[in-house]
């Protein structure tokens, strides 16, 4: 059972612990101090249900359904795009590092923080390929005692690692207090965005 817990924590490191459009969404909320843990629960939420999905056996129909990855691609290259076009915006007027010093930064509006994580967790086809194909795939052959413990291993990394960089943010603040790193980082995160949706698209057309 332990050995099967390490499995699904390593697996779920490598595929979770990249540079990606949640992630950065993720240390950008962390750093704007915005409702830190409901963006970190939403994320590790959307992970335990892919992931137990994936593990108990929809994996197959998730993956051959090529309708539902179609109108996924477009609308997350359509989402990434717009919130690529905000990041460079935010970049070019300076504004990221004038709500970092906001003491009223908490009352921003919790809907639409809810939404836009939804939206960047969800809204990507890789994602299930990461949650729902990849680490249920190789939960396909395992019995549902060693299942249960794979997915606990997988979880469990999911809500370190969310969590930790939401909240973990906060030791970059100081850094983050000058305007050019501020500008730097939504260039990273717009350049980012644009090209996750690029190549949603390229996946989408040359998939067709």
């Amino acid at each position: 059972m332990l050995s099967e817990i390490l499995r699904g924590a390593l697996i779920s490191a490598s595929l979770i612990i990249a540079i990606g459009a949640q992630n950065l969404f993720v240390l950008k909320q962390g750093l704007l101090k915005n409702h830190i843990f409901y963006v970190s629960a939403i994320c590790f939420v959307c992970d335990f249900a892919l992931m137990s999905i994936g593990i108990f056996g929809v994996s197959t129909f998730i993956s051959s359904n090529s309708l539902i990855t179609n109108i996924l691609a477009i609308f997350g290259a359509i989402f990434l795009v717009w919130y690529g076009f905000c990041a460079f915006k935010s970049a070019i007027k300076g504004t990221s590092s004038i709500q970092i010093e906001s003491k009223s930064l908490n009352n921003k509006n919790l809907l639409k923080v809810v939404l836009t994580t939804l939206a960047v967790t969800l809204l990507n086809p890789h994602v299930y390929l990461d949650t729902v194909v990849i680490v249920g795939g190789i939960a396909g052959t395992l019995t549902n005692e060693q299942k249960f413990a794979f997915l606990i291993g997988a979880v469990s990394v999911s809500f370190i690692w969310f969590f930790s960089l939401g909240y973990g943010a906060k030791l970059l603040i100081p850094l983050f207090r000058k305007k050019r790193i501020w500008i730097i980082l939504d260039c990273i995160v717009g350049a980012g965005m644009m090209y996750i949706a690029c190549r949603l698209l390229i996946d989408l057309i040359y998939k067709n």
